[in-house]
């Protein structure tokens, strides 16, 4: 199995994109997650959706707004509220992680790979076939 995430962007106007991605998509839709983190002092988050891998080719897509909201935790903003009734309406639960943030990786590949052994640690993803 492949598993990627693809990213949207950085969530500032993509959030829209990812809301618009899930809700077209219901059916597919496996887990959401909100990863938060802290750059530079602030409280940021990405806000993710894993779908169901493909059949046939076994790919699972994993849509990512990386870093670019402020921690609902901390700061409570309408972009994060906007996967919140998202996550309602599909009966989901938004996943919660603290993680290291990218800027610590020298490459984002190497984030992203970070973030998929964490997901398949804690059985949020299928382990690699």
């Amino acid at each position: 199995m492949i598993q990627r995430f693809i990213e949207i962007g950085e969530g500032f106007s993509d959030i829209y994109e990812l809301v618009e991605l899930v809700r077209g998509n219901r059916h597919r839709v496996s887990k959401l997650f909100a990863f938060h983190t802290t750059i530079q002092d602030k409280q940021v988050s990405s806000l993710a959706a894993a779908f169901q891998p493909t059949n046939p080719g076994d790919f699972q897509a994993i849509y990512i707004c990386r870093e670019g909201i402020p921690n609902p935790n901390v700061k409570p903003n309408q972009r994060y509220t906007l996967i919140a009734e998202v996550a309602k309406e599909l009966d989901l639960q938004i996943i919660t992680l603290d993680v290291k943030p990218s800027t610590m990786f020298h490459e984002k590949e190497l984030y992203y790979q970070h973030l998929i052994g964490i997901l398949r640690m804690n059985r949020y993803i299928p382990p690699m076939k």
